[in-house]
């Protein structure tokens, strides 16, 4: 297993979606993110949980974070999630299983690559700053 060719394999995805303006493996602030330069996408690595069993391979279940920032940029009408759920269901698309292994292998690099736990949201319910934070795991060999 090389996690980094994991994670940029993953990162390529993210990179071709139409829509985002920013795309990065460097987490910033929303607050550092300029309106000019939302919608934004970032992907940060979260943590690694290793299963061995003796006389087999580990196997490790990587965990990623993928950040979504949407600004509506101080339009009263307009609800940053009206951007938002439009790019949730994107990432959703860049990660379909394929359809006769069910399985995400990001191009053979891995067992499985899914979306995996609660999705938070802030739809800038107080502001005109939508903020998605989506769980993905990788299983890996």
């Amino acid at each position: 297993m090389n996690r980094e060719i994991i994670f940029s394999a993953l990162f390529e995805r993210f990179k071709g979606i139409a829509g985002f303006i920013t795309v990065s493996r460097r987490l910033k602030h929303w607050d550092d993110v300029p309106s000019t330069e939302q919608p934004a996408l970032f992907q940060t690595q979260k943590s690694e949980v290793v299963s061995t069993v003796p006389g087999l391979n580990s196997v490790s279940d990587l965990q990623v974070d993928v950040y979504l920032y949407a600004r509506t940029s101080g339009d009263p009408s307009s609800s940053p999630a009206t951007i938002l759920n439009p790019l949730v269901d994107a990432i959703f698309t860049a990660l379909k299983p394929d359809p006769i292994s069910n399985k995400q292998t990001l191009g053979g690099l891995v067992q499985h690559c899914w979306i995996e736990g609660s999705i938070e949201t802030d739809e800038g319910v107080l502001g005109d700053q939508g903020v998605a934070i989506i769980p993905i795991v990788i299983k890996a060999v």
